[in-house]
């Protein structure tokens, strides 16, 4: 069995905690988070990626959302593929019902992944491209955008370190810098796992 992996990298220490050590996956690939600023260009940068695996694998694990453009991905690559259902990298975590619900709570709700955490702020501006007007500081569009959130919620998917850091520790310093109330809730991955046994039965058919 030749399975490849082409995920957002965002979503690499959830997958690296599941699969890490699995002979399995002879590929593994984690995409720049930023990518899904130019849905078009992610569609089109990600068939290539996994058409690239054409002949090398049995089968694709897409580790991304819908994110905006990505609607009818499998039909749309040469390679058998599978992927999320969820909106979005957090919509995956938590599932539709309890992002909607965690979004009743509070509207203005930063989520805070393990990987999210481990881009920080620069991750965030970088994002949003905020360091794109030249002689700007980056941080006055930064206070701008997050006037209307009041807490970063932290989802403990049960990886409690990144590069060395306490995952935990650096969401509350996230939410330090940009006066936000900080919560935190636990995940599980039941939705990674479903995943990787779905990647796994194509990659057998």
């Amino acid at each position: 069995m030749r399975i490849g992996l082409v995920a957002c990298d965002i979503l690499e220490p959830e997958f690296e905690h599941l699969i890490g050590n699995d002979p399995d996956f002879v590929h593994k690939e984690y995409v720049e988070f930023a990518l899904h600023v130019y849905p078009d260009e992610m569609r089109e940068t990600l068939i290539g990626k996994v058409n690239a695996l054409k002949g090398k694998v049995d089968a694709v694990l897409l580790g991304y959302g819908i994110c905006q453009s990505l609607g009818g991905f499998t039909n749309a690559v040469d390679v058998p593929t599978v992927m999320f259902e969820g909106d979005d990298c957090i919509c995956i975590l938590l599932g539709n019902k309890e992002y909607v619900r965690e979004k009743k709570i509070c509207t203005g709700t930063w989520f805070s992944s393990p990987g999210w955490v481990r881009e920080g702020l620069d991750g965030l501006i970088k994002e949003m491209r905020l360091d794109s007007v030249e002689g700007m500081d980056p941080m006055v569009f930064v206070d701008m955008l997050f006037g209307s959130y009041e807490r970063c919620l932290y989802i403990d998917t049960g990886i409690r370190c990144v590069d060395g850091c306490d995952c935990l520790e650096r969401s509350k310093e996230f939410a330090d810098k940009l006066r936000l109330r900080h919560d935190e809730r636990k995940c599980d991955l039941k939705a990674f796992e479903d995943m990787i046994r779905k990647v796994k039965e194509l990659a057998i058919s």
